[in-house]
């Protein structure tokens, strides 16, 4: 039978075993580890250092050791100077630092003794343990308080160990949550074992929502383009090399929303068997390449249409007057020619439309000042207008004295043309178009009314965007779409802003403002 100190010892390590397996908190276990110590060397105090790579030696925990004694020496700790072979070198030098303070300190009355805490063959720690009687510590009380040691240098190891998981699974977390895209991680079952904030921002749900669901049941198709999934691969033998990448790309549901467009890309991870492990996930949305090609469409769509009608007109007249056979009337030859200038004027009209607004893209649409009075400049572009539409009344109502203000002459030109030859497009023939102006306080107002179908409330939100043409007109009527585009660029240039009044079936009035100068 074990004798009663043996007893009380080996009761004492499987307490600290249990603490170590059972507790996470290092500063806990270390405080139960040197409480232990203490009591079985019949000690008086006791203190345990870690030693950290970057900041040095410190105390970790103690007990019986006044506060004071502590400040003074946790600096002398950390001067001491770190050696690539801690075991031989710094552990010599801290234990001779405590037994000379525990001398000094308690003028002889105390003995200590340090023991060193080796964890993967490296120095972490040290524990020691004061007594105030005299006589050394024997071979027996090394060797017990050294087992202490070691599971103290356990507990200090498993720390490191967790802390250092716990970073890891934060920094996973931080990377995860800092990338646009949405993220799922899936288990070899096809198991989503983590997702990231954007993710769950795509589908509407929290990321409790997903995490934990099987893949198939997140990942909805409404639609999908040609391809297979990542079932149907998973059948067909995919993964069968670790950069066997798989992309899926089509319109994902959502509980909420509209269904959104989305492109995933799958990344197979395998151990070194070659067996799967996770599945990585990297969902985008491609709402915005999707709009960009549907953009192009329109574009090509568009612009092949206009330049295709003048060009037409001007090959055709330009044929005609060329036969040999015909001796043309001179009033034909002047009609025809006529004509061509007009759809001359109208491609280069085009030509320019299309530079400003590839000029506005690439942010070097210029702007170049000078003093304009927007009353006169309405007058003269409503009175070029009406000279070649008769068939139209433009009413041009401007107070007196209307400020002069600072602005691109030219480019104001430009977006009267656009809201009057609108107008003009969308009216009924014998209909006033009127051009009316109003001062703020802060800010000079413009307005120009139809008496047009006026803008139905579905294209309302669009009407500036470019090459957007509204359904009801676009088939009957000519235009590219940009006119407004490059007005509201050109308004918002200025420092002002372009809007629409919406009266449907009552006709369309567009308004600008712009801020007056203290010219004006």
């Amino acid at each position: 039978m074990l004798p009663d100190f043996r007893v009380r010892q080996r009761d004492y390590l499987l307490e600290i075993l249990r603490a170590i397996t059972q507790e996470l908190d290092l500063d806990k276990v270390l405080a139960r580890i040197l409480h232990i110590s203490i009591e079985m060397m019949a000690g008086q105090a006791g203190l345990i250092a870690l030693r950290d790579v970057q900041k040095g030696w410190s105390v970790a925990v103690s007990q019986g050791i006044p506060a004071t004694f502590i400040r003074t020496l946790d600096p002398l700790l950390a001067h001491v100077p770190l050696e690539n072979d801690p075991a031989r070198n710094e552990f010599s030098d801290i234990n001779r630092l405590l037994q000379g303070l525990t001398r000094a300190a308690s003028l002889s009355l105390l003995t200590g003794v340090g023991l060193p805490l080796i964890a993967r063959k490296q120095v972490t720690g040290v524990l020691f343990i004061f007594r105030n009687y005299q006589g050394v510590f024997s071979s027996n009380d090394r060797t017990l308080l050294q087992s202490f040691a070691d599971q103290a240098a356990i507990a200090v190891q498993n720390a490191q160990l967790y802390t250092q998981v716990l970073n890891e699974e934060r920094r996973m977390s931080a990377l995860l949550d800092s990338v646009a895209d949405g993220i799922l991680i899936l288990s070899a079952h096809y198991t989503i074992e983590r997702c990231n904030r954007a993710m769950a921002r795509m589908l509407g749900v929290s990321m409790a929502d997903i995490v934990g669901r099987n893949h198939a049941d997140v990942v909805l198709w409404v639609h999908r383009e040609d391809g297979v999934t990542l079932e149907q691969a998973k059948e067909g033998g995919w993964p069968l090399t670790p950069n066997a990448t798989l992309y899926v790309e089509g319109d994902l549901e959502r509980p909420v929303r509209p269904p959104l467009p989305v492109g995933i890309t799958y990344a197979p991870l395998l151990s070194v068997e070659g067996n799967l492990i996770n599945i990585v996930a990297s969902v985008r949305d491609i709402t915005h390449f999707r709009e960009a090609e549907e953009l192009k469409s329109t574009f090509i769509s568009v612009i092949s249409h206009e330049l295709k009608t003048p060009v037409a007109l001007i090959k055709g007249y330009v044929g005609t007057l060329r036969r040999e056979d015909v001796n043309w009337d001179r009033k034909i030859v002047e009609d025809s020619l006529e004509v061509i200038e007009e759809e001359s004027d109208r491609l280069t009209e085009l030509i320019e439309d299309l530079l400003d607004a590839s000029r506005l893209q690439a942010g070097a649409l210029s702007i170049n000042m000078t003093e304009v009075s927007l009353d006169l400049l309405a007058k003269q572009i409503a009175t070029r207008f009406q000279v070649q539409s008769t068939i139209h009344n433009i009413v041009v109502d401007f107070p007196e004295g209307f400020p002069v203000i600072l602005g691109d002459e030219d480019r104001l030109s430009q977006v009267f043309a656009n809201l009057i030859s609108n107008a003009i497009k969308y009216s009924p023939e014998g209909s006033e178009i009127q051009i009316n102006g109003q001062v703020k306080s802060e800010h000079l107002i413009v307005c120009v009314s139809d008496r047009g179908l006026g803008i139905a409330a579905d294209d309302l939100p669009h009407i500036f965007d470019r090459f957007y043409r509204a359904s009801e007109v676009s088939r009957t009527t000519k235009g590219t779409g940009l006119g407004l585009y490059l007005a509201r660029a050109v308004i918002e240039a200025h420092g002002g802003r372009i809007w629409v009044d919406p009266k449907p079936g009552d006709g369309a009035r567009i308004c600008f403002s712009i801020p007056r100068d203290l010219k004006g």
